[in-house]
C-alpha cells in the first residue's frame, strides 16, 4: 500500500480514500460481500493513480493536437478521450478531466470486482455514477462549488444514461476563463462531464467587463496548464442584462456540446439565476428541461422541472 493513502470510513459507511489532492468519497449499495469486494477493489487501485499521473503530468498539461501521442496510464488515456473531441475549436487540456477520470476509473474496477445495485465515486465534486436496472440515485445541484448550496434536487435512473455529473465556476478547485458561479453536467462518464462543465463555465462570461478581476494563470500557480491565459479572480455587480448576457452565452455552448453528444443535460448559474438545457429520456414520459429567460422569473420553475424530469424514488 502507497504510505500516502489514507482510509477511512464515514459514520454512514461510505468509504474515504486520500491522497494529497485526490480526495474520494465511495458509495456502494449490494450485498455484504459484494460491497466488502468493491471497496477492496477501490482501496487498492487507488494507491497507483496519483503516481500514475505525476508519472505523465507534463503530457496532461499540455494543450492537445493531432500529432500529440496518446497516454499510457488508464486514468490519463480516460482525460484524454475526454478532452480530445472537444479540443478542435477550444482550447482545453487534459487536465480538464482529471478529477472525473479519477472517479470514472476507481468506479470501474468497484463494478468489475462485484456485483452492486448503486454506487457512486464522488471526487470533489464531480462524481462517477453506477446503476443497475432498477436503482435510482438522487443528487443535487448546487449553487457554487467552494461553498455548496444545493437549490434543486433530482434523482436519475439507468434509463437517463448517466454516468457522471461534474460542476465547474470560477470559484472552484480550478482556474476558470468564466464568471459562472456553477455549472453542472450531466453525462455519461464522470471524465466527459468534467471536461464540458470547464468548457461551459468558461463560456458564461463578459469580456473586458470593468467589474471582472483577471490574472495570468502562471502568476498563481506557475505550474497551471493554462499557461498565461487569463483567469478570473473576482466579479463585482453586474446588471440583470448582464447576467442574462453571460448566461446566454452559456446556454450556447451547452447546447453545442449537447448536440454534439458530449453531454445530456446542464445546468449554468449566475447570481442567483439559471439556466437549464437539454432534455432526458427517461421511462416516464419524457419532460423537456426549458431555458429560462431570467432568475427571478424562471428559477422556480426550473427547479420544479428538474424534479419532474427526474422521478424522485
Amino acid at each position: 500500500m502507497n504510505a500516502r493513502v489514507q482510509v477511512g470510513w464515514l459514520d454512514d459507511g461510505r468509504l474515504h480514500l486520500n491522497d494529497g489532492p485526490i480526495d474520494l468519497v465511495i458509495f456502494a449499495d449490494g450485498a455484504a460481500q459484494a460491497r466488502r469486494d468493491a471497496f477492496a477493489a477501490a482501496t487498492a487501485r487507488f494507491a497507483g493513480v496519483l503516481d500514475e499521473l505525476c508519472a505523465e503530468l507534463p503530457w496532461l498539461r499540455s494543450s492537445l493536437h493531432e500529432a500529440a501521442a496518446p497516454p499510457i496510464g488508464a486514468v490519463a488515456r480516460r482525460m484524454d478521450a475526454a478532452t480530445r473531441p472537444l479540443s478542435e475549436n477550444r482550447f482545453i487540456t487534459p487536465m480538464a478531466a482529471v478529477a472525473g477520470a479519477v472517479a470514472d476509473e476507481i468506479l470501474a474496477v468497484m463494478t468489475r470486482a462485484a456485483s452492486l445495485r448503486r454506487a457512486y465515486v464522488n471526487n470533489g465534486g464531480d462524481i462517477a455514477v453506477h446503476l443497475s436496472e432498477d436503482a435510482t440515485l438522487k443528487v443535487g445541484i448546487v449553487d457554487r462549488p467552494d461553498q455548496p448550496s444545493v437549490f434543486g434536487a433530482a434523482a436519475i435512473d439507468r434509463s437517463h444514461g448517466v454516468g457522471g455529473l461534474a460542476t465547474s465556476g470560477w470559484r472552484g478547485r480550478s482556474f476558470s476563463f468564466g464568471i459562472a458561479d456553477a455549472a453542472t453536467v450531466l453525462a455519461a462518464d464522470a471524465a466527459g462531464a468534467d471536461a464540458a462543465a470547464t468548457l461551459i463555465a468558461n463560456a458564461v462570461d463578459l469580456p473586458d467587463h470593468r467589474a471582472i478581476v483577471r490574472a495570468p494563470a502562471n502568476d498563481i500557480d506557475p505550474q497551471s496548464d493554462l499557461g498565461g491565459r487569463l483567469v478570473t479572480r473576482s466579479v463585482g455587480p453586474l446588471s440583470d442584462r448582464e447576467v442574462v448576457d453571460a448566461l446566454d452565452s452559456g446556454e450556447v455552448e451547452a447546447r453545442r456540446l449537447i448536440v454534439t453528444g458530449a453531454i445530456i443535460a446542464a445546468s449554468i448559474r449566475l447570481r442567483g439565476a439559471t439556466r437549464v438545457v437539454g432534455r432526458l429520456a427517461a421511462r416516464s414520459p419524457v419532460v423537456d428541461i426549458h431555458r429560462a429567460t431570467d432568475g427571478s422569473q424562471s428559477n422556480d420553475r426550473e427547479e420544479r422541472t428538474w424534479r419532474q424530469t427526474f422521478a424522485s424514488s
